[in-house]
């Protein structure tokens, strides 16, 4: 419990159904033996009531059942059991078109299937779908250059109709595509939240916390600065990401094995190849960082071109912390940054 909040803290969260809060706590209700995340939407016990934990297994090791309406043993986002089959379908083949009659034949509800996506992907279905054609299309035109041999390809009865969801998707029309190129983005479930990951043909660009303000704001730059579109899809490089997150937070993996598409200033890059450069499990200030991109008067310029880091995690920007020792500043949140740097430190624990 001491790497906790205090409890009034912890209680008001899950008042709250503080979501942000996901991955850091764990409460258990004493009257009825179940365990819960601090979203969770269930009837909220009385305070003198709760026991909190760290993690799952604490409340597991203390005879906590999880609550099946928050099912704290997935990870937030994370695909559901009743899901994944069809979604393996779909990314194997998106031009198909999955009517309700199919959905139906496969246990699932059409209403259900639309909330989820809805509410993990803020698209519809059907509109997860047409992204997935349209990414597929863009990397098609990409090699052949070909508008109505993709589109005939892609499902698309039309040209029309093709000309019309690829320029509703990528924002511009398909006789573009050859001048800007493609970012394939997905969102992944990790236990701080879901992460927005995007992937160029060239590697990991893009890794940031859903929740982070101004995420729109960052992605419209990018996209300027890139010269490219962000269209939702499937990558090897966002799938090894994702098992690479995975280890990580299991602390089973201290480096990432990817390769960066990194977009900034010469100055911004040498900052973040520094941070690159910070072992696991230890922290540096900001000053310690200046130095090694040769100008130990730049602090503030260092702060600066951290906050505007677009690869989270993978680029560790979480372990450059205060000259006093203090946290400082973390776009994902300074509770995130907590959570990592404790987590790399219990792995070094482990090792």
């Amino acid at each position: 419990m001491q790497q906790l909040p205090n409890e009034d803290i912890l209680y008001q969260a899950l008042l709250d159904r503080d979501s942000r809060l996901e991955g850091t706590f764990y409460f258990g209700v004493k009257t009825t033996g179940i365990f819960c995340r601090p979203g969770c939407s269930a009837r909220k016990p009385k305070k003198e009531n709760v026991d909190y934990f760290e993690s799952i297994r604490g409340a597991l090791e203390q005879g906590y059942r999880p609550c099946k309406i928050c099912s704290p043993l997935t990870k937030t986002g994370e695909v559901p059991q009743w899901l994944k089959s069809l979604l393996d379908n779909v990314h194997q083949s998106p031009e198909s078109n999955f009517k309700d009659a199919e959905l139906r034949a496969r246990n699932i509800e059409p209403t259900r299937l639309r909330r989820w996506f809805q509410k993990h992907h803020g698209m519809t279905f059907h509109g997860y779908l047409k992204a997935l054609r349209v990414n597929r299309a863009y990397r098609k035109m990409k090699h052949n250059g070909r508008v109505i041999d993709t589109a005939l390809d892609s499902g698309y009865e039309s040209l029309s109709g093709f000309h019309a969801a690829f320029k509703n998707v990528a924002g511009i029309s398909p006789s573009q595509a050859n001048s800007q190129s493609l970012v394939t983005i997905a969102q992944l479930p990790t236990p701080l939240g879901p992460i927005y990951a995007g992937a160029s043909e060239r590697g990991l660009c893009f890794l940031e916390f859903a929740d982070r303000k101004l995420i729109d704001h960052q992605i419209d730059q990018l996209q300027q600065r890139m010269k490219a579109r962000f269209v939702t899809g499937k990558t090897p490089i966002l799938t090894d990401l994702e098992a690479q997150l995975d280890q990580y937070f299991d602390a089973s993996r201290r480096e990432f094995e990817l390769p960066l598409d990194i977009a900034g200033t010469p100055f911004q890059i040498r900052a973040w190849q520094a941070l690159r450069q910070i072992p696991y499990g230890e922290t540096r200030s900001y000053r310690q960082q200046a130095i090694e991109t040769g100008n130990a008067k730049a602090v503030r310029a260092i702060a600066s071109a951290n906050a505007k880091n677009h690869i989270a995690i993978v680029i560790p920007c979480h372990r450059v912390i205060a000259a006093n020792g203090g946290l400082a500043g973390f776009g994902g949140g300074v509770w995130r940054k907590k959570y990592l740097l404790d987590l790399e430190a219990r792995g070094m624990l482990e090792k």
